[in-house]
């Protein structure tokens, strides 16, 4: 047991032993049962100085990936919370099962206590590691709490009120805990409300997505509180028998678990069968119609969703015999025309998938020309706005005097960049679609401030105007450099790259993907179409699938490009290989001679002797350098030319 040093403990000490003043015996019975366990299981000391403990970056884009559904519906409940609260200094968490922070919305105000106590992504809230606290505890006790203030086992986290509330899946698994922590002098009951509530609306949009191509039905003894965060949720399957039952419904019905009414019709819970239901919520048009309770006929109010797959198409829904299986076709999506059979990049169209027609960001990392647009473009077309605009912007590519214009309109001439369509921004231009952001690292340091904005509060301000347009954009991004090293920097702001991390996605090189043979073909296919007798010998194909291909897919299609337009016959071989691309064998001509030293001042030279090591470390390979740098390879090319750097590539074909 602890031995007692300094306030805190003592405090803690004296209310375990029921020795403390009335104030320590009205310690919550959930306090005093996470003090214990920290002290008899964890053996924590509160006045211990160390660090919180933070997992590795990769870890927390494992385990946001893992918990993609959960994120994408829990994001834009946590900015609804945090406007209902704001201004009162609270910032709004949320934890996976295992107390890592997945996402945060934080008050400035509130920035410096959290970064002192550990308030940040990655961080592990878990009673193990942070004591008695909102989240953690809140894991251990299934339910709603306060820890307010010395209630923390912590010394550090005394300053700290947390209200937190748990997250749980169709199961009735504990999944996650919602979490509005601050500074506030006193434990407010009606945040915690509100938190709970808001963990509610996850829940049940986390249960309606489980189950969209199931029939719901969606119920509650008050007709106007249907559809809202304490309605009761039932789903079923085209048989009509019970599949899963939500918590809410539970405690409505009187039910102590699921299983009681699993695989049950819905006439052993209400009056009504599931087919007479769904016709009469049809004809009412899905207005709540009163329906009694079985047992005790309680009355309540309800209304039954036909699957998500069938309300897309025509005509009423119709209910399966009990003992027909259900078949369902999957129609192949863009996202699918891209697995090759590359286990990376089908894992990386998996996890896109999960996410096509989601709110959250998406952030891909790849060299130059491993098809970063491409991708987002056919994550695009494979959402439910693929008939809505798909708007690319390269961050590189644009003058830094014109970016903030481009990106974001301008008024002139008293005409706003919301009429005037030369004049409104590429994000307004991208309303109800796909920004695709390409370079996104290179976007200036005081712009990347606006477009966080624009991702928080939905809403655009063009130069020159002070009326908000409201947008709404789904945001892919994509870069080849690390731009954790950027924000270490302090070249890219830590909250816009927080933020663009819903779902990060690295796309392979060409050399390294297993289906370069396949990847080869499909690209051929693409760029013969318009001459569909030229074939590949399968020589050329065994050179190609050899090469390093520095350049990457881009490099390969132009290079497939040029053979087709300069061939000599129908049947590719290992012969027709351009030199110019830096694949075939080039002839013999006298190297380029290196600018003398005195053409280049000190700083010069040395700038080209530290680059010219970064390319023989690199063995010319200008996308591992550029990203080493932390440049786009235009920029690399640029400095190189200025250097007088000329590098060609020469591989053997074997």
């Amino acid at each position: 047991m602890l031995q007692p040093v300094g306030t805190h403990a003592r405090f803690i000490y004296s209310v375990i032993r029921g020795t403390s003043c009335d104030e320590g015996k009205s310690a919550p019975e959930y306090v005093k049962r996470s003090w214990l366990r920290c002290l008899e299981e964890y053996g924590l000391d509160p006045n211990s100085n160390a660090e919180p403990v933070v997992v590795p970056r990769q870890e927390l884009l494992v385990r946001k990936e893992r918990n993609l559904e959960l994120v994408s519906f829990a994001d834009p409940e946590m900015a609804h919370l945090y406007r209902q609260l704001a201004g009162s200094g609270y910032s709004i968490i949320l934890t996976d099962r295992d107390g890592v922070m997945l996402s945060y919305y934080g008050d400035p105000s509130f920035k410096g206590a959290a970064s002192r106590t550990g308030l940040v992504p990655g961080a592990v809230w878990s009673e193990r590691h942070g004591g008695t606290n909102g989240m953690g505890t809140c894991l251990l006790e299934r339910g709603p709490l306060i820890i307010h203030r010395d209630q923390h086992f912590l010394a550090r986290n005394t300053g700290l009120t947390c209200c937190a509330a748990p997250v749980f899946d169709h199961r009735g698994e504990l999944i996650a805990v919602l979490d509005a922590s601050g500074e506030s002098d006193r434990a407010q009951q009606h945040t915690l409300v509100l938190v709970n509530m808001s963990a509610q609306m996850i829940e049940n949009r986390l249960f309606l997505h489980r189950f969209r191509n199931a029939f719901v039905v969606r119920f509650h003894s008050r007709p106007e509180l249907v559809g809202t965060w304490s309605e009761g949720i039932i789903a079923f399957d085209l048989s009509g028998a019970i599949t899963a039952v939500d918590r809410n419904a539970l405690f409505q019905l009187g039910c102590k678990k699921a299983d009681d009414l699993i695989n049950a019709p819905l006439e052993r819970v209400f009056n009504i069968s599931l087919p007479a239901l769904v016709e009469r919520s049809h004809k009412k048009s899905f207005h709540a119609l009163p329906i009694y309770e079985a047992r005790h006929r309680g009355r309540f109010f309800a209304v039954a969703q036909e699957p998500e797959s069938r309300q897309r198409g025509t005509g009423a829904p119709r209910l399966a015999p009990r003992d027909s299986p259900s078949v369902s076709t999957a129609r192949r999506s863009a996202l699918d025309e891209l697995d090759l059979g590359d286990p990376l990049m089908a894992r990386n169209i998996r996890a896109a998938k999960r996410v096509a027609s989601r709110d959250i960001p998406i952030l891909l990392i790849g060299e130059t020309g491993t098809g970063k647009e491409l991708f987002a473009r056919a994550l695009h077309a494979a959402s439910e706005d693929a008939d809505q605009p798909f708007v690319a912007v390269n961050c590189a590519s644009i003058p830094e005097t014109l970016i903030e214009s481009e990106l974001f309109g301008h008024r002139h001439g008293g005409i706003t960049a919301a009429t005037a369509e030369g004049e409104r921004g590429k994000i307004v231009q991208a309303h109800g679609g796909t920004l695709f952001l390409d370079e996104i690292g290179d976007l200036p340091h005081a712009l990347q401030g606006r477009l966080l904005h624009v991702l928080e509060e939905r809403e655009v301000i063009a130069l020159g105007s002070q009326t908000p347009i409201r947008v709404d954009i789904r945001l892919v991004c994509a870069t080849p450099c690390n731009l954790e090293d950027k924000v270490r920097r302090g070249e890219f702001r830590e909250g816009l790259f927080y933020r663009l991390q819903g779902l990060v996605l690295t796309l392979p090189r060409l050399h390294e993907r297993e289906d370069k043979r396949a990847l080869l073909r499909h690209v051929f296919a693409q760029e013969a179409a318009d001459a569909p007798s030229v074939s590949l010998g399968e020589d050329l194909i065994d050179a190609l699938c050899a090469q390093q291909w520095p350049g990457n897919i881009r490099q390969l299609r132009n290079a497939l490009r040029a053979m087709i337009a300069r061939r000599s016959g129908d049947k590719l071989e290992a012969a027709d290989l351009p030199c110019d691309y830096g694949l075939g064998p080039r002839p013999a001509e006298p190297a380029a001679p290196a600018p003398e030293k005195d053409s280049l001042n000190a700083l010069g030279r040395a700038e080209r002797d530290a680059l010219l090591r970064e390319l023989e470390l690199e063995r010319g390979n200008l996308s591992h350098v550029a990203r080493k740098l932390g440049v786009s390879r235009n920029t690399l090319y640029r400095k190189m030319h200025r250097l007088g750097i000329e590098w060609s590539i020469k591989k053997p074909l074997h």
